[in-house]
Parts: C-alpha cells; sequence; structure tokens
C-alpha cells in the first residue's frame, strides 16, 4: 500500500487503527479513533483487561463503563492479546510504558518486546508510531532496528515510522484526546504525511516537525519544564516557611502578574507517569554526548526529598501540638492517587509518605474515594493489598493526625478537619475553611 493508497482510506475512515497498550494512553486514544467511525485493534497483555473492555468495563474512573460498552455495541472495537490481529490494521499505534531502572536508567524493555512482536506481524505499507516518552534517538537506533531483523523488511520502502509523543491528562475537564495538538515528527515525507493524515483525522490540531528525534525531544521538553518549575516552587515553599510565608499565598498573588508569570504548585512530591520519570531520559541520553544536566539533576533531587520534608513536617506537628512522637501515633494519609479526582497510583507519593511514617514507628491508613485497594506496583510491593477506611467522622476522630496528600475535590475537608486534632495539608485543599478551622491546620 502506497502512502496516497494509506491517505485515501483514512479519508474514507476504512483505515484500520491498531493500538498496543489500552491504558491511560492507548485506550482514550482508541476510543477517539473510534468514535469517527475508524476500525479499531486494540492490544493488551493483560486477559483480564481485553477481558473487561470487551464486557464494556473501564480500569479507569475518568472513562465512564457506559463509553467503554457503547463503543463495544456499535461494533468497530476489538480489544485482544493476539498480536495476529494486528495483520488487518493500516497503522499500529504503541502505547506502552517507558519507566525507570534501579539507578534511573531508561527501561525500554517494554518498547522492545512490543516491536518484537509487532515485527512478526508486520505488513507491507504499514505505518508504526511510538507515542511513549523516551530520548531522542530511540525510534531509529530501537525500534528500527527490531522491526527490521524479526520482519525482514527494509523501514522506509517496506514499512514506515513516525513519532509522536502522548499528551493525556487524566482527569482534567478542559481537554479530551481529540482537542490537545498532536505533534507528528517523521524522517521521511511518505511517513510525515501518513502520520498527519491519520492524526488529522481525529485530533483539531496537527503540529509537524521535521525530524523522528525532534519529536522525541518536544515530549521530554515539556515535562522537564514542568519538573524544574515544581521543584523550584517546592524549593520555595521550604524557605518560605522558615520565614513565615505562605507559598499558595504568595504564587496566587503572582499569578495575577498578566505577563512573564506562570503558576506552579508545590506538594508532597511527583507522582503519575511523566513527570517524576521522563526528565531522566534526557539525563541518560546526554551522558553519551559528554553533557550534563543539572538543572534536571537538581530538580530531581529536590522534588525527590519532598516526601522526606512532609514526614520531618508530621514529626515537628506531632511534638509540638500534642506532645507526641512520630512512633506510636496514629495518622490517617488523606489521598493516595498521585493527582485528584482519579484512580491512577503511579509513583504516587503517597506510597513513600506511607512508608516512610511506617518506618518511624506510626500506624497508618489511608482514606482514598478513588483507589479501595493497593494493587501491585513496582516499587512497592509490600503495600499491595492494602484497603482504604471508610469514611466515617466518629472513626477519624481516633487519629492523632490527618495528612492531606491528594486533594480530591468530593472529601469534605471542613468536616475532616473538624474531626482531627489537627491537618497536614500539603496540597493547599483546606484553603477556605474559617479562621477557627484554620487553626488546626498546618501547610506543609
Amino acid at each position: 500500500m502506497s502512502a496516497q493508497d494509506f491517505i485515501r482510506r483514512v479519508e474514507d475512515k476504512t483505515s484500520t487503527v491498531g493500538v498496543i497498550g489500552m491504558g491511560y494512553v492507548g485506550l482514550p486514544l482508541a476510543m477517539a479513533f473510534e468514535r469517527l467511525g475508524f476500525p479499531i485493534v486494540g492490544v493488551d497483555n493483560s486477559p483480564a483487561r481485553v477481558e473487561r473492555l470487551m464486557g464494556g468495563h473501564s480500569d479507569m474512573n475518568h472513562i465512564p463503563d457506559a463509553h467503554v460498552a457503547e463503543m463495544v455495541e456499535r461494533g468497530r472495537f476489538t480489544a485482544t492479546t493476539d498480536f495476529a490481529a494486528l495483520m488487518e490494521a493500516d497503522s499500529i499505534l504503541i502505547c506502552v510504558p517507558t519507566p525507570l531502572g534501579p539507578h534511573r536508567e531508561p527501561d525500554l524493555s517494554y518498547v522492545e518486546a512490543t516491536c518484537r512482536d509487532i515485527a512478526k506481524v508486520l505488513q507491507k505499507g504499514q505505518i508504526v508510531v511510538l507515542e511513549s516518552t523516551t530520548w531522542p534517538g530511540t525510534s531509529q537506533e530501537v525500534m528500527v532496528p527490531l522491526l527490521e531483523e524479526g520482519s525482514g523488511f527494509t523501514v522506509n520502502e517496506d514499512f514506515h515510522i513516525a513519532y509522536s509523543p502522548e499528551r493525556e491528562d487524566p482527569g482534567n475537564p478542559n481537554f479530551e484526546t481529540s482537542t490537545i495538538p498532536k505533534v507528528v515528527g517523521a524522517d521521511t515525507k511518505d511517513a510525515l504525511d501518513m502520520a498527519c493524515s491519520l492524526y488529522g483525522a481525529m485530533i483539531d490540531e496537527v503540529v509537524p516537525v521535521s525530524s523522528l528525534k525532534a519529536a522525541e525531544a518536544v515530549k521530554l521538553t515539556e515535562n522537564i519544564f514542568r519538573s524544574v518549575n515544581i521543584a523550584l516552587v517546592n524549593e520555595l515553599k521550604v524557605v518560605y516557611e522558615k520565614m513565615g510565608v505562605d507559598v499558595w499565598e504568595v504564587i496566587n498573588a503572582a499569578a495575577t502578574k498578566p505577563f512573564g508569570f506562570m503558576p506552579f504548585y508545590p506538594g508532597p512530591g511527583l507522582g503519575g507517569h511523566c513527570i517524576p520519570i521522563d526528565p531522566f531520559y534526557l539525563t541518560w541520553k546526554a551522558q553519551e554526548y559528554g553533557q550534563r544536566t543539572r538543572f534536571i539533576e537538581l530538580a530531581g533531587e529536590i522534588n525527590t526529598a519532598m516526601p522526606l520534608h512532609v514526614v520531618d513536617r508530621m514529626q515537628e506537628a506531632l511534638n509540638r501540638r500534642a506532645s507526641k512522637a512520630m512512633n506510636g501515633a496514629r495518622i490517617l494519609l488523606v489521598g493516595l492517587a498521585y493527582k485528584k479526582n482519579i484512580n491512577d497510583m503511579r509513583e504516587s507519593p503517597a506510597f513513600v509518605l506511607l512508608e516512610e511514617m511506617e518506618k518511624l514507628g506510626a500506624s497508618v491508613d489511608y482514606y482514598d474515594p478513588y483507589v479501595p485497594v493497593i494493587t501491585p506496583t513496582r516499587e512497592h510491593a509490600a503495600l499491595t493489598g492494602r484497603k482504604s477506611v471508610a469514611w466515617s467522622l466518629e472513626h477519624f476522630a481516633n487519629y492523632d493526625a490527618a495528612l492531606i496528600c491528594t486533594d480530591h475535590d468530593n472529601v469534605d475537608y471542613e468536616a475532616l478537619v473538624e474531626a482531627l486534632p489537627f491537618t497536614l495539608d500539603t496540597r493547599n485543599a483546606t484553603k477556605n475553611l474559617g479562621d477557627d478551622l484554620t487553626a488546626k491546620v498546618e501547610k506543609a
């Protein structure tokens, strides 16, 4: 199939789209294409997830079951664990994790395994697009050799590749997949035209760039920008605490300047699948060129230290307010998800807070309306199976303190603060309380 034939099929919406990875990136992408009438093949390595999807159920609270059920009922979507189903696709979009290894080195094992599986079923004329965040050069240096070796094909002759970084923000009510501009990069005109045509059929604005490397660098730059600025306000928070200044008040006042300032907000540490991880992909790759990424490394140090700072603040507050040590204290951790109003726990600083307080002898329970039970994680396996306590103000009164880690909108913070001796707030969730209750709150 030529590039022109591919584009015609996209325009006719007869082009089958294959999406690998039915998680926080892949499922919304598949749903956006399917809503426009495209046939979709979703591939995932979890039989249980495939079964849930085909039964009309979502793993993510921000994607209602009803939306998945409607997609399945229309008959254009098929989820499977079998890569052979991708033989019918014209495009194959890779949406798999790219975590860090134990020494903050890139772990491309999911991408590599996926490329090996694709190579076994790759068809002439197909385009393979990586959406996972990675270092500049991954597509050419890692993907192409695996695809060519496994298939016997030659890139740019028998098949094409492109890179288009995901920009999902789970739970953000202001944006969805189809309304977020999509960056697309490729090293040949045919590949770029094909990828732009595909994404342009579904997304309001496509932003083409000159190469695979440029597109790969875009995603890192976006996340490094956030990481460095969050580290800055986290550092300011610690400094201003010592001065008796409320960093939240300062940021909100500074944000009234209509130019030259963009507000970022502090917290108990970084979470999610992007900001705590992606910057270090560039740190690792930069060494190959004899370069250091000092801002990135310093930001990482500051953000990684935040949970320990919060634990120190809790120890100090317990001692000052209740004449208690952390050892033997009962703490209620409020919010386990890494951001508000979703059930995504990936890289959540709440895990570190929970573990560190328990190391110091505290008895810690958590409450999170979106996370009823802790599912297996790579780095906090010992917490697997722990369950959220039920919302009970009478029961909460038995704790020595609450620690707000995630500011879900459906939590009654006024009632929470009133029920407990004191609350340590890392998200400014208690900003609208009256003076009598504010006296029972400390910021961290």
